[in-house]
C-alpha cells in the first residue's frame, strides 16, 4: 500500500485498491510513453505505487540532493538545465524524467517547473524494478537519457539556447534624452558613454529612438543645425519587444525588420492596456555575440550573396537545420516563422539582383507572398505562390521591365528549391502581375461571381503579405479585399462550401480516414486534410468580419478579441493547429533522417499511441468548428 496525497487538501488516504483516484492515475499512465506498452494488469499493479504531488511554478529539483525516482508530468511543464544555466530540454504533460540517472553523466543537472504542476512520482526502487522486468520500458528510458545527455554535452551553440529570455541579455542601463534636447547634446552623451543609441523619453513614456546612424544620415549628412531638438531626427514610436520573449523572437523580428536596436519593455503590469515601461535595450551586436552560430543568421548570409548559386547553397542547408531545430524542441510555429523569413530573404535578394541587372524599377511595386508564405507558416517542400502589385502610375511601355524581373525572381526561387507553382500562381503569369487598379477589378470579379475557380484562387490570394517593395500598395489592396468580403453573404457562402468539402480525416468511431490506393496508400495528407481545413475556416471568419491579420494564430487571437469567436474556441483551434503542425514537422524530420524527400503524408499506424490520440482530438475540434461554418455562412447559398 502507498499513500495517495491529494493536492487539493492536507489529508491523506490509504489506497487499498483501485479507488476512483487510482483509476484516474492508471488511465493517465496508459496514455504515457512507455507506460502504454504495459498490460492492463501491469498498470493495475503499478497505480498504487504512484504518489501524486502538487508544486508551484519555480520549484527546482536538484540532482545533488535528489533521491531518484521517476517524475511524470500530469499537468504543467518543466525544463532541464545544466551548468551555466544552459537549457537542454523543455517538456510538458505525459513526459517523465529521472534526475538521478541523468546526473550520472551530467552532474549538477536540475529540473525547474515553469508552470504550476501536478506530478506523478514513482520511487526509485519501483522505477528500477520496472526497468529490470520490461525490456521495452528500460530501452525507452535508456535512449531518452542518452538523447538528453547528448544535448547537454554539446559544446557548440544549439538552437535550444534561443529559448533564453531577452531580459537575460538586454542592457538595462538605458540612457535617455528629452525630445527638446539638442542633437549635439545627444551626440555628446552617446560619445561619452560609448553607446550607439539613446532613447527619447517624455514623462517616463517612450517617444522615439536615435542611433548613431540617424545622427550621421539625418543630421550631419543633411547639414542640419546640431542645436535643433533631437525629435527632428528620431524614429518616432519605435517598435518594442517584451522582456519575456525569447532570443529567437528578438533575432527573427530584428532580422526581418532590419533593426539594429530595439527597446525592451516590461511584459507585466496590472493593466494590459497601459503603456509598458521601458526596461532595457537589445542591439544586433548583443545577439551576434550570444548567437553567432545560430541558423537564424542565414538571413544575413542570404543578403550578402551575389549569385543564385550562392543562394542555392544556403537553402540546401535547410533540411539539416530543420532537423536540428525540431530535435532541439523548437515549436512548429517558430520553425514556420524562420523558414518563411529565409524564403522572404531569398526573394528580396533575387529582386535586388534583378534590379542590378535590369536597372531600377520604373514605377513603385510590391512583391506579394500568398498561402503559407503570406501566413508565415512555411515548411519544407512547398511551391511558389507569389504576385506583383504595381503602382497605377506605371506606363504601358514599362510593364515589360516587371515581366523580366518576375521571370528572374521566379526562376531563381525554383533553383533554390521553391519550385514553380503547378497552377502558375506566380508573378510570371500576366494575371498575377498587374497594377493596383487591375488587381481591384480582379478581386471584384472573384467576389461578385464566386465560381469554383475563383474560390480556389481566393483561398490562395486572400492570405496575402507584402514581402518587398511599397507595402502601402498591399495595404490598399487588402483594404479593398476586406471591403468586398465583409458581409458579402453569397461570396462567404461559396467559401463555406469549399471549407465543408474538406472535412478532417476522421471517420466513424474516430478512425482515421486514409488513402486506399496509389503511392500513399494507408497514409493521410496532414496538410491537405488537417492544416488547410483550419486555415480555411479561420480565413472565412476573418474575411467576414474585416480582420486584417493573415497569420492563422494571429487571426484566431483577433477573432477572440472581436468577440466573433469565444476565447475557448479560439484556444482549442490554436491547440489543434499546434498538434497537427508539430506532428507534420516531426514526420518531415523523420523522413529526412531516413534519407527520404519530406512530404506531408504519414501513416497514422506508425505514430505513438499518445500522438494518435492527440491527432484524433485535434481533428474533432476542427470538425466541430466546421459546424459553425455551416450554420453561419452556408445559408447564403
Amino acid at each position: 500500500m502507498n499513500e495517495y496525497t491529494n493536492p487539493d487538501s492536507n489529508s491523506s488516504v490509504v489506497a487499498t485498491g483501485l479507488s476512483p483516484e487510482l483509476s484516474a492515475v492508471k488511465d493517465f499512465l496508459a496514455e504515457c510513453i512507455p507506460f502504454d506498452t504495459l498490460s492492463d494488469d501491469q498498470l493495475n499493479q503499478l497505480a498504487p505505487a504512484i504518489e501524486v504531488c502538487y508544486y508551484r511554478q519555480g520549484h527546482i529539483f536538484r540532482s545533488e540532493d535528489d533521491a531518484g525516482g521517476l517524475r511524470i508530468i500530469r499537468s504543467g511543464a518543466a525544463e532541464l538545465r545544466v551548468e551555466n544555466d544552459r537549457l537542454i530540454d523543455r517538456f510538458g504533460e505525459t513526459v517523465s524524467f529521472n534526475l538521478l540517472g541523468l546526473s550520472q553523466e551530467q552532474p549538477g543537472i536540475r529540473a525547474t517547473l515553469i508552470e504550476d504542476s501536478l506530478i506523478y512520482y514513482l520511487a526509485e526502487v519501483d522505477y528500477q524494478r520496472l526497468r529490470k522486468q520490461y525490456r521495452d520500458f528500460d530501452r525507452f528510458f535508456h535512449s531518452q537519457r542518452s538523447r538528453r545527455v547528448r544535448r547537454a554535452a554539446r559544446h557548440e551553440t544549439t538552437p535550444s539556447e534561443m529559448m533564453r529570455r531577452v531580459k537575460d541579455l538586454m542592457s538595462s542601463n538605458v540612457l535617455s534624452v528629452a525630445p527638446v534636447d539638442s542633437i549635439q547634446t545627444t551626440a555628446q552623451l552617446m560619445s561619452e558613454h560609448r553607446i550607439s543609441s539613446v532613447l527619447v523619453m517624455q514623462d517616463e513614456q517612450l517617444k522615439g529612438i536615435v542611433t548613431d546612424r540617424d545622427i550621421r544620415s539625418r543630421a550631419v549628412a543633411l547639414g542640419l543645425d546640431v542645436a535643433e531638438p533631437i525629435e527632428r531626427i528620431m524614429t518616432v514610436s519605435p517598435d518594442t519587444i517584451f522582456d519575456d520573449e525569447t532570443l529567437f523572437d528578438a533575432t527573427l523580428f530584428m532580422t526581418q525588420k532590419g533593426y539594429h536596436h530595439i527597446p525592451v519593455v516590461s511584459a507585466h503590469g496590472e493593466d494590459s492596456r497601459a503603456p509598458k515601461s521601458v526596461v532595457g535595450i537589445v542591439t544586433s551586436s548583443d545577439l551576434m555575440l550570444a548567437r553567432r552560430d545560430d541558423p537564424v543568421y542565414l538571413v544575413q548570409h542570404v543578403n550578402r550573396q551575389q549569385t543564385v548559386k550562392g543562394l542555392k547553397d544556403i537553402t540546401a542547408l535547410l533540411p539539416d537545420l530543420l532537423a536540428q531545430w525540431v530535435n532541439a524542441g523548437i515549436k512548429s510555429t517558430q520553425v514556420g516563422h524562420v523558414l518563411t523569413a529565409i524564403s522572404d530573404a531569398v526573394t528580396i535578394r533575387l529582386i535586388a539582383m534583378a534590379e542590378q541587372e535590369l536597372g531600377p524599377a520604373p514605377a513603385p511595386f510590391c512583391w506579394l507572398g500568398f498561402g503559407s508564405q503570406g501566413r508565415e507558416e512555411q515548411l519544407l517542400g512547398g511551391d511558389q505562390d507569389n504576385a506583383l502589385l504595381i503602382s497605377d502610375d506605371v506606363k504601358d511601355s514599362d510593364l515589360a521591365w516587371f515581366e523580366k524581373m518576375a521571370h528572374r525572381v521566379c526562376d531563381g526561387l525554383n533553383e533554390c528549391g521553391y519550385v514553380y507553382c503547378p497552377g502558375e500562381v506566380m508573378a510570371t503569369t500576366k494575371e498575377w502581375r498587374q497594377p493596383l487598379q487591375g488587381w481591384k477589378q480582379t478581386v471584384d470579379r472573384w467576389t461578385r461571381s464566386p465560381t469554383s475557380d475563383a474560390v480556389m484562387r481566393v483561398s490562395i490570394f486572400f492570405d496575402v503579405r507584402a514581402v518587398h517593395g511599397d507595402a502601402s500598395l498591399a495595404k490598399q489592396l487588402q483594404a479593398h479585399m476586406l471591403k468586398r468580403t465583409k458581409g458579402n453573404s453569397i461570396f462567404l457562402a461559396a467559401l463555406a462550401e469549399n471549407v465543408l468539402d474538406a472535412p478532417p480525416p476522421l471517420g466513424i468511431f474516430r478512425r482515421f480516414v486514409v488513402d486506399h490506393n496509389g503511392e500513399h496508400r494507408d497514409e493521410l495528407n496532414l496538410k491537405k486534410r488537417a492544416v488547410i481545413p483550419i486555415v480555411d475556416l479561420v480565413r472565412i471568419h476573418s474575411l467576414a468580419h474585416g480582420i486584417q491579420a493573415v497569420n492563422t494564430v494571429r487571426r484566431l487571437h483577433a477573432l477572440a478579441d472581436a468577440k466573433v469567436m469565444s476565447i475557448g474556441d479560439s484556444r482549442n483551434l490554436q491547440d489543434a493547429l499546434q498538434v497537427i503542425m508539430q506532428t507534420r514537422v516531426e514526420a518531415q524530420v523523420q523522413q529526412l533522417m531516413n534519407a527520404e524527400k519530406p512530404t506531408n503524408y504519414l501513416n497514422p499506424d506508425e505514430l505513438p499511441k499518445l500522438v494518435r490520440k492527440q491527432l484524433r482530438d485535434a481533428f474533432s475540434v476542427v470538425k466541430d468548428a466546421q459546424q459553425s461554418i455551416r450554420l453561419n455562412y452556408r445559408p447564403g447559398l
